[in-house]
């Protein structure tokens, strides 16, 4: 075993370094073949600088210490407290010596705390002068029996007074009952690439619910997962990818069903005639079995719906949609007047004199657009109403079936760094960082996902407002949430502005506060959280997700090591499991080396075709060898794989099932034989990326309508049904 090397004292001691550890940013860290990497004194400079902390010099490194260091031993109390349901919690106040605190709780619907709450001296407390005065520390006691919920701590303690949100999280996300002594299963899905007869060419939130009640009707299943649905641009051209969303806290409403509008219905024969002839415009996208087009469906879609919105409300439908407003409150206002400048003064761009640097939400500009095209500004709110509410009856649609989950909605990392979130509350993310990963053996130069990383100092100074609101709406039209990278709530590899992913650093976040933020949301409707946490992840970064009751994945084609699969029966239980991801080729076209012809055809191969495809071939080789020696195959299918490819599919999932795993996910594109790739990781527009329609074996669009009667899900079903 390496010995892991750490940072000498001195270099500990450095101010530099010491600055950098009290704001949560790493000075060194291990790679994934436990290589040790100190941070270079650049980086650690740019990181702190995007934190808003100068450390240009040894005078500004010394004066920030001094200032962290005074401000926070003058708060009352920390801006965010984490209490744990059931369990007695201590919170530290500092107050002066001659000032003893006095301390109330307004508890999230408004009602003060009926309880005591205790405050004992310390008996060794923290003495400190600032300012001539001396302030002490003690200690308040949050009782075990707090409700579940987001709170008001007020502090006041001589002229001074504070408020803290107070988070008070269960322990942990209960399992569903038919989970604690058994399994569910569910499909996986691309929505945008399920299309039925009436979709305008891209899959939509009618289809979501079609496919939601067939999938249980016909299979039984209790669960979709499908891509992230956050929100998009309003104007073509449309982001392909579902991972780089203009906003996490809302829904995209290029999905919306003009049809399936209540007032759809109460529109007149000439306003009706436009949004049919409209639709028919691309109803034949929906037999595309090329490519998605996004940007076709969108030019017609969007005037059509405008013609559903000029019809009008209800007087009821009117108190609905003004309730909705009053309750997303500025959130709402950020996108909607976001989605307007987009519209009257073109896509935002990172030019100086783009809209989106040269003003904010109090300009003068803004201002006077917002009330020059209020109409338009009230027709983007109605479409997110709109789009929320139709994925809502999606999910009650599930439930309605009998799902016992629903829906799983996918978390994206973060945002488009010039989206509606960065844009109207920049004070919520890094300036002058991006997000990424670190060098690892599958990419040498580390990745940037460019997205800015949300500020862990404004997280804890807001409550973690933005984030509750976040996860709070996607559990409104879940029963489940998947996070992509779910060690970002731990760390995030935050990369300088202008520089290579290579020369980031780790900055850390309270992973405790934000997972109980998730088990609040989560356990407010019954719901489950799954963490994407696949690759190397820290032993205490999966010893917190197992304490709170937070699933890990497993991938069948990722549980190796040294070349050799882990057979299915010592796969961990508490996770979500799968053949494959949207990463990856469908199980069909990975037995087929799809994923090194496109690596082939694009020119991806660093080290050469031959020695990636000899890597393939033996991995290929040991999976087949894994099911056989597991009696999931039957060894003599290998002598002619070709003609037994179904069969060889099939085994993967009757592996699938044979795992401990809480949940289970089967591929809706490995259901019908598809074998194109829908992501290329490494791509952008050589290859279509996130618009690849569903297609089964022989190259034929599937239709929603026939989806559920292929010979080949029928198979996966009957296996995942055993």
């Amino acid at each position: 075993m390496v010995e892991q090397m750490e940072e000498s004292p001195e270099r500990l001691a450095r101010p530099l370094v010491r600055l950098a550890s009290m704001m949560g940013v790493a000075t060194s860290y291990t790679g994934l073949s436990r290589d040790f990497h100190e941070i270079s004194d650049e980086t650690l400079v740019a990181i702190l600088g995007a934190l808003g902390i100068d450390a240009t010099s040894d005078e500004a490194i010394e004066k920030a210490i001094a200032d962290i260091t005074r401000e926070r031993n003058m708060r009352l109390i920390d801006p965010t407290v984490l209490h744990t349901v059931g369990k007695e919690a201590h919170v530290t106040l500092r107050t002066g010596i001659t000032e003893p605190a006095q301390v109330s709780l307004i508890l999230e619907n408004g009602e003060p705390f009926a309880g005591e709450l205790v405050i004992n001296a310390m008996p060794e407390a923290k003495v400190h002068e600032i300012d001539g005065k001396f302030i002490a520390e003690s200690d308040l006691i949050l009782p075990a029996e707090l409700p579940v919920g987001y709170h008001t701590l007020h502090v006041e303690s001589g002229e001074r007074s504070e408020d803290a949100t107070l988070i008070s999280a269960p322990e942990r996300i209960e399992m569903l009952d038919p989970m604690k002594n058994g399994s569910l299963w569910g499909w996986m899905a691309q929505l945008y690439s399920i299309r039925s007869a009436d979709s305008w060419g891209v899959g939509d939130y009618t289809d979501l619910r079609t496919l939601l009640t067939d999938g249980k009707r016909y299979t039984d299943a209790d669960f979709l997962l499908v891509n992230p649905l956050h929100a998009a641009e309003p104007v073509v051209p449309l982001t392909p990818s579902p991972y780089l969303p203009v906003s996490r806290r809302f829904v995209n409403f290029t999905y919306i069903r003009p049809e399936d509008i209540p007032e759809y219905n109460t529109l007149d024969d000439d306003a009706k005639a436009k949004v049919k002839a409209a639709h028919q415009k691309v109803e034949g996208l929906n037999n595309d079995a090329q490519l998605i087009d996004r940007d076709a469906m969108w030019l017609e879609k969007k005037p059509a719906l405008r013609e559903v919105f000029d019809a009008g409300l209800s007087q009821e439908r009117q108190r609905e949609f003004d309730e909705y407003k009053a309750r997303c409150g500025e959130d709402l206002e950020a996108y909607a007047t976001w989605c307007l400048c987009y519209e009257m003064w073109g896509a935002p761009q990172d030019k100086a004199d783009s809209w989106i640097h040269k003003m904010d939400k109090q300009s003068p500009e803004v201002i006077a657009l917002r009330e020059q095209h209020a109409d338009t500004l009230e027709f983007y709110r109605w479409l997110e109403w709109t789009a929320t509410q139709q994925l809502h009856l999606a999910q009650e649609a599930a439930r309605t079936a009998g799902m016992k989950i629903g829906i799983m909605s996918d978390m994206a990392v973060g945002v488009h760094p010039l989206s509606s979130e960065v844009w109207w509350n920049p004070e919520r993310f890094a300036k002058g960082a991006t997000v990424g990963a670190p060098p690892d053996v599958f990419n040498q130069q580390g990745q940037n996902w460019s997205q800015p990383p949300l500020s862990p100092l404004a997280l804890k100074n807001t409550g973690y407002r933005s984030y509750r609101e976040m996860v709070r709406g996607m559990f409104d039209c879940a029963g489940a949430v998947r996070i992509d990278h779910i060690l970002g709530l731990f760390r995030l590899w935050w990369i300088p502005e202008g520089h290579a992913a290579v020369d980031g650093t780790y900055v850390y976040y309270d992973h405790n506060v934000m997972l109980g933020i998730l088990a609040i949301e989560a356990s407010r409707v019954g719901g489950i959280v799954v963490g994407e946490d696949l690759g190397v992840v820290p032993p205490y970064v999966q010893k917190s997700l197992s304490e709170h009751g937070v699933l890990g994945c497993a991938v069948e084609w990722f549980e190796q090591m040294d070349g050799v699969f882990t057979p299915p029966k010592h796969w961990r239980p508490y996770a979500l499991a799968s053949v494959n991801t949207h990463d990856l080729p469908p199980a069909a076209g990975y037995l087929e080396y799809e994923h090194v012809k496109i690596r082939e055809r694009l020119g991806l191969l660093e080290e050469g075709a031959e020695a990636f495809e000899a890597s393939a071939r033996a991995e290929h080789n040991a999976m087949l060898q894994m099911l056989t020696d597991e009696g999931y195959l039957d060894p003599s299918v290998l002598q002619d794989e070709t003609a037994h490819e179904t069969e060889i599919v099939e085994a993967l999932y009757r592996g699938l099932k044979g795992s401990p795993c809480k949940l289970l996910a089967a591929s809706i594109v490995d259901a019908v034989g598809e074998k194109r790739a829908q992501n290329q990781p490494g791509t952008d527009n050589e290859y279509p990326n996130w618009r690849v329609p569903l297609a089964d074996a022989a190259g034929d669009a599937v239709m929603l309508e026939d989806l559920f009667r292929g010979d080949l899900l029928q198979s996966i079903t009957k296996i995942m049904n055993a």
